[in-house]
């Protein structure tokens, strides 16, 4: 692609197999001639959570990636590394690839299963942190949330695999359905803790979660499946010991938004990165 050609731009929803399900991505497979300002451009006019501009870097199937959402650039986004694995199976086959990223090498696998196309990413080595109190006190007067309203057995904590998320558990699944937040309030407290989403959890059974993500630092209210914040939460899930190391958990989102996807989260004994799954189709 020349630098007066304009770059084509793939829509592509991730963790659905509906167009209308899952969360929807732009993806670039050829970013060469893009600067930063054009990607965050392509971002902003698209309007989805984030959008993916690869680059072919060195080696088989190895490629750098970008992740821009209208507002900033990120670090590392799980749904725009699947459809943007998708879009490259789409083009080449299915097979390994290798996404270097912000955050570190991420490998992906995409496998025809019946039919359909699922993407695996395995993330970068994860970590689980405490949250003070008082951050924790200001995130819950942002969305409103009375402390009684959290879920006793699933602390508070902040969990990275690639990116920063805020995990807090809801009690109840009617207080996870209820998201009205204070938009500022909330980017501001992100901001100073570097955090990308906020990640509200409920606990429908031992494997089976419900999430929500808002994400006003990146100028979107919620994103309706959060590939990374899914990643992340495994490990939080591993590291306060609410399930074995061989566990393969199933996270719901993007219900309460009319997007529905579904998110599978694998951990592996003896490997402590985590591993997010999910179909996605080409939009259009």
């Amino acid at each position: 692609m020349s630098a007066d050609e304009p770059a084509e731009i793939l829509r592509y929803t991730a963790f659905s197999t509906d167009p209308e399900g899952g969360n929807p991505a732009g993806v670039v497979l050829d970013a060469s001639a893009l600067d930063d300002a054009a990607m965050l451009a392509v971002a902003a006019e698209l309007g989805y959570s984030e959008s993916a501009f690869l680059t072919k870097a060195p080696g088989e199937r190895t490629y750098t990636v970008r992740y821009f959402s209208p507002k900033v650039e990120v670090p590392f986004c799980g749904h725009a590394t699947v459809a943007a694995a998708l879009a490259l199976a789409d083009r080449d086959g299915p097979g390994d690839l290798e996404f270097l990223t912000r955050a570190g090498t991420v490998p992906v696998a995409v496998a025809l299963r019946d039919g359909t196309a699922r993407a695996t990413l395995t993330s970068v080595e994860p970590h689980v942190r405490d949250v003070a109190p008082a951050d924790l006190a200001e995130a819950l007067a942002a969305l409103d949330w009375p402390a009684a309203d959290l879920d006793p057995a699933l602390p508070p904590r902040i969990a990275f695999a690639g990116a920063r998320h805020l995990v807090l558990a809801a009690a109840t699944r009617e207080r996870l359905a209820d998201l009205r937040y204070d938009f500022s309030r909330l980017a501001s407290l992100m901001e100073r803790l570097d955090l990308t989403t906020v990640q509200l959890v409920w606990r429908e059974s031992g494997r089976v979660f419900h999430a929500r993500d808002p994400f006003p630092v990146g100028g979107v209210v919620e994103d309706p499946a959060t590939g990374a914040a899914a990643a992340a939460f495994g490990a939080y899930a591993r590291e306060l010991g609410l399930v074995p190391d061989d566990a393969v958990l199933t996270l719901h989102q993007g219900a309460d938004m009319g997007r529905p996807g579904t998110l599978t989260v694998e951990l592996r004994p003896g490997d402590p990165r985590v591993r997010v799954s999910g179909a996605g189709i080409r939009i259009g």
